[in-house]
């Protein structure tokens, strides 16, 4: 039975309101086939036919964005576009540890040491040869399969959900390492979302009317941000199109 849950942004409580909605979907009566994990502010861009048409007519179990986050990325790629994946590993790879050190007459002295080396992280890590670590949009679309799978793999408490549980921004690799190293699931790497990121800035673009022709030549099924309060023909124009 789940409970009502105060989440709050990049916090481990968004993974656990997520796995505690795919519990409620999956334990109603005539449970659904597919599970979208949607926003506020995402809208489709497809009918309900088309959608449930191209995940029926393909052999995956989830769609979702996911990277293999490596010590090699971190050091090694230094191209733009793959800041996200060194941001990843500093923040699932690595460990810290903080002293605050203090004496009579002098100033309190904070130090933070970070182990960044694989061989170096490994006692404190949860992953290994068999549990590798992976990142990506927290966006994502399962079966019930896929979902009933998470649900379990969530509920065993185990070594990679408790050290999650006290991370940050875990909602961007928690469940592409769960899905992405279980071999009985078929993963489509691409989340079905239409996000345009042209804008560089940390938040993607608000969608507007001049978008439309890209909306409805992608093959995602739903696009983010859109914000009435900035453009609301859009979404009229979505409503007529996908009615």
């Amino acid at each position: 039975m789940s409970t009502s849950l105060l989440t709050e942004w990049a916090n481990f409580t968004l993974v656990e309101a997520t796995v505690q909605a795919l519990q409620v979907m999956c334990e109603v009566p005539d449970a659904p086939d597919w599970v979208v994990l949607l926003s506020g502010a995402d809208y489709p861009i497809k009918t309900a036919k088309q959608i449930l048409d191209d995940l029926a007519s393909n052999p995956y179990d989830a769609y979702i964005q996911y990277e293999q986050i490596t010590y090699k990325i971190y050091k090694d790629d230094l191209t733009p576009n793959m800041l996200w994946l060194k941001n990843s590993y500093q923040r699932y790879c690595t460990k810290s540890f903080s002293f605050n050190l203090s004496k009579k007459y002098f100033a309190q002295l904070n130090l933070e040491i970070r182990l960044e080396h694989p061989l170096l992280t490994k006692a404190f890590l949860p992953f290994s040869n068999k549990l590798a670590c992976f990142s990506g949009s927290q966006w994502f679309c399962t079966n019930r399969k896929a979902a009933e799978y998470i649900i379990n793999f969530h509920s065993q408490k185990n070594a990679l959900t408790l050290y999650y549980s006290n991370l940050k921004y875990t909602d961007e690799s928690y469940f592409q390492t769960i899905l992405a190293n279980a071999p009985h699931l078929q993963l489509k790497n691409d989340r079905r979302r239409y996000i345009d990121w042209s804008n560089g800035g940390p938040h993607p673009k608000v969608l507007v009317m001049e978008d439309l022709p890209n909306l409805i030549a992608s093959s995602a099924h739903f696009a983010r941000k859109f914000d009435i309060d900035t453009d609301s023909n859009i979404l009229d124009e979505l409503d007529r199109i996908t009615s």
